[in-house]
């Protein structure tokens, strides 16, 4: 039998029943810890550690029995009064459920090794939490102890670990049965297919109507025939019995069209009633509540705050939200990164905060809702918020831009520069923090996923991490749209607004073609001219469709030629033998059986921004073309830094220069292969495709290595430097020195003036 199907063993339920009732544990000691007086969840312990205990000693687990029982006689002691739970015990407790926890998840193979490994710490821990209940009992028969509590025999328990252990709780009022992730993906698959399939009885239905009227055409010419042969007293009694025939067989054939129209009308309602029922049954299976995914991160921010010598609770809204298995695992780095830098960096110590007129205890939130079709995670914290000015020293301090440029920074771009791969507010490296890789890595994972990540930040009163993902990695909210007769799906999530725009409120600004949106001007660019297709005529419309993308500066109106309308769509991924295919993500079937692309929304701001930046736009139709011959030289500016990109572009731009942007090596490779440059301008530390490997590739190439290569890049060691120059680079600048006629004159030197 096939495992993902086959039922549990006594050990599997075992190991289920622990992970919920170590879960219960954690997060009621979490909230004795708080108030030792709460009775419901003293109850709730004693509930789980005999549980545990119980179920241990059925499956043999000896080990589990000890420290559950020994847990368990700290509850009863507790809920006779004479244990008052202060916060070494709590500790201790803790370090208990850790070892529960780490036990019941080991290996059947090394359990037999763990015991030995561990056996030391469990006989401590069951000490400790002995001597506890004994030292309760001496004071309680004793009187009242005069002993202050600082100078009591510690209960020592091991220092607060940040290692989370993942348990995940469950409702174990269902039967359990395992199933992998790759047999619900297929099931799924399936159901969409289902879902599919059942939406051709309804063409097939309308094609037996279109029949049954063509019958009852026939029918009535049979009709005017018969009439017209009695009129001329035809005496032919043969003709007129076989019309009489043909129409009885013509009339029996209506009626029995008519019932099969009627049965499969009925057929048809009920198989595709069946099929969304069997699809969203499946993709139910693939929700999770949001709490599933986080119910040891309130442990893990206590104990990180404890290490660091802060106070903070952790408070989470929305646990019920569903959110897709894949995200909701996807999570789980994210939201540590994110919470551990919210008490490393957010919050401020006890003795601060109460010098600020804040509770000593910071308080941090997580929250998960589904706001427009897509689910939003806010990680929140009333810390003292990021400090921009020291953002923007970090900035020039890193050579990242000279003093000029980081001042012109908006407060936005510079929350920016956070996301940066080795960026790091701390000057020393600790245990937590101060390599720079969290929130890259947030950023990096969260878009992995169809996602985005918003930050902003209020000073003295916290910061605000907004995640902006996809409900389901499966089902797509999409926009349909229709360019040049074929359907491309836009995900909502990446959809500001999609409107009519009149071609009289279309402007010209500075050559390029606008419209007024949210009292901003949106530049407008036609989805024939990013996709590579034909456009067609002209229509006679007083309109454009256009479907605006993009946040803030990278806002773009693209006009398509009309919209089909919101459909939730079957994410299907491309065949990895066709690669990665330009401004497209996966593929899905529409409603109909049709086949629709969806858009790679982040690609395509990217190939709009290429078509923008050498101003090769092309009139949207019906407006007059402003595009005209040039003879501009052409530079090629391949940045991962979205700043920096920007600087450069503009300092060329304002020369005269007509300038091309790239987002990475890959990026610029396939602009070099694809379109015509005098001067290519590259980092060297980018994703994809570093800056070294691109100027190697454009050497190699014999059409391409007549094209100088500047690089423009961090790094200023001679060793640097060298490798740049044997890789073939004509120019080698350094960001830090790194100034605006420094880098001009440098491309004047390599090719001369901007007009050819």
């Amino acid at each position: 039998m096939n495992s993902d199907y086959g039922e549990p063993s006594l050990l599997d339920l075992f190991r289920t029943d622990a992970e919920a009732q170590v879960q219960a544990l954690n997060t009621s000691l979490l909230a004795l810890e708080r108030d030792a007086g709460a009775v419901e969840h003293l109850d709730a312990c004693m509930r789980a550690a005999h549980s545990i205990k119980g179920a241990a000693r059925i499956v043999g687990f000896q080990v589990a029995v000890r420290l559950a029982h020994a847990l368990e006689d700290c509850f009863v002691a507790a809920q006779r009064g004479e244990l008052g739970l202060d916060r070494q015990h709590i500790d201790a407790l803790l370090a208990g459920t850790d070892l529960l926890a780490q036990l019941t998840s080991a290996p059947t193979a090394d359990f037999g090794r763990w015991v030995d490994e561990k056996g030391n710490e469990v006989d401590a821990c069951v000490s400790v939490l002995a001597r506890a209940i004994e030292q309760a009992a001496t004071t309680t028969e004793g009187g009242a102890s005069t002993e202050p509590a600082s100078d009591r025999p510690p209960a020592p328990a091991a220092p607060p670990d940040t290692t989370r252990v993942p348990w995940v709780g469950r409702d174990n009022s269902d039967r359990v049965l395992r199933v992998s992730a790759d047999v619900l993906n297929r099931l799924l698959g399936l159901a969409g297919e289902s879902l599919v399939e059942s939406r051709w009885v309804k063409p097939f239905a309308e094609s037996l109507l279109r029949l049954k009227r063509m019958q009852m055409a026939s029918f009535k010419a049979l009709d005017e025939i018969r009439s017209a042969l009695t009129a001329q007293d035809a005496n032919d009694n043969g003709a007129l019995t076989a019309l009489a025939g043909a129409q009885r067989t013509a009339l029996v054939c209506q009626q029995m069209l008519s019932e099969q129209l009627a049965e499969i009308d009925t057929f048809d309602l009920r198989l595709i009633n069946l099929s969304h029922r069997l699809y969203d049954e499946v993709l139910a299976c693939r929700m999770r509540p949001f709490a599933d995914g986080v119910q040891a991160l309130p442990r893990m921010v206590r104990d990180l705050a404890r290490s660091l010598g802060k106070e903070a609770r952790l408070e989470i809204a929305g646990e019920s939200t569903p959110v897709d298995r894949d995200i909701l695992l996807m999570l789980d780095g994210p939201l540590g990164h994110l919470l551990s830098n919210a008490v490393d960096h957010g919050l401020e110590s006890p003795e601060a905060r109460l010098a600020a007129g804040k509770p000593a205890e910071g308080l941090l939130r997580l929250e998960a809702r589904h706001s427009a079709g897509a689910l939003q995670i806010i990680v929140a914290d009333d810390g003292a918020g990021v400090d921009l000015e020291t953002v923007r020293a970090r900035i020039v301090a890193r050579n990242l831009l000279d003093r000029d440029a980081a001042g012109r920074l908006r407060d936005s771009e510079l929350l920016e520069f956070l996301f940066l791969p080795g960026f790091s507010m701390k000057d020393k490296l600790t245990r937590v923090s101060g390599r720079g890789v969290g929130l890259d890595v947030v950023q990096t994972t969260v878009r992995g996923v169809r996602g985005a990540v918003h930050v902003s930040t209020q000073p003295g009163h916290g910061t605000q991490f907004v995640l902006q993902l996809p409900v389901t990695l499966s089902i797509l909210s999409s926009l349909v749209v229709e360019v040049r007769s074929e359907p491309y799906a836009f995900a909502l999530v990446d959809v500001i607004r999609a409107l009519n725009v009149p071609r009289a409120a279309v402007e010209r600004l500075e050559g390029r073609h606008h419209f007024t949106f949210e009292g901003r001007q949106i530049g407008l660019i036609t989805a024939h001219q990013v996709l590579g297709v034909s456009a067609p005529e002209v229509d006679e419309q007083d309109w454009l469709s256009v479907v605006v993308i993009g946040q803030g500066s990278r806002g773009y109106g693209l006009v398509v030629d009309r919209f089909v309308g919101e459909h939730e769509l079957v994410v299907r991924a491309l065949d990895p033998v066709l690669g990665k295919i330009k401004d497209v993500a996966a593929g899905a079937i529409m409603k109909d059986g049709s086949p629709v692309l969806i858009v790679d929304t982040e690609d395509l701001l990217r190939s709009i921004e290429r078509l923008a930046s050498v101003e090769r736009l092309n009139a949207p139709p019906g407006t007059r073309s402003s595009v005209g011959e040039t003879t501009r030289k052409r530079v090629l500016v391949v940045d991962d830094s979205l700043t920096v990109r920007e600087v450069e572009r503009k300092l060329l731009a304002n020369r005269g220069y007509d300038v091309e942007v790239a987002v990475d090596g890959m990026d610029g490779w396939n602009a070099v292969k694809s379109s015509r440059f005098d001067l290519v301008v590259t980092d060297i530390d980018m994703p994809r495709m570093d800056g070294i490997e691109l100027v190697t590739l454009i050497n190699r190439d014999p059409n391409l290595k007549a094209i100088p290569v500047m690089v423009v890049s961090y790094k200023d060691r001679e060793e640097d430097r060298q490798r740049g120059f044997n890789a073939g680079a004509a120019y080698y600048l350094t960001k830090g020195s790194f100034h605006d006629d420094t880098l001009l004159q440098a491309v004047v030197d390599l090719i001369g003036e901007a007009a050819a």
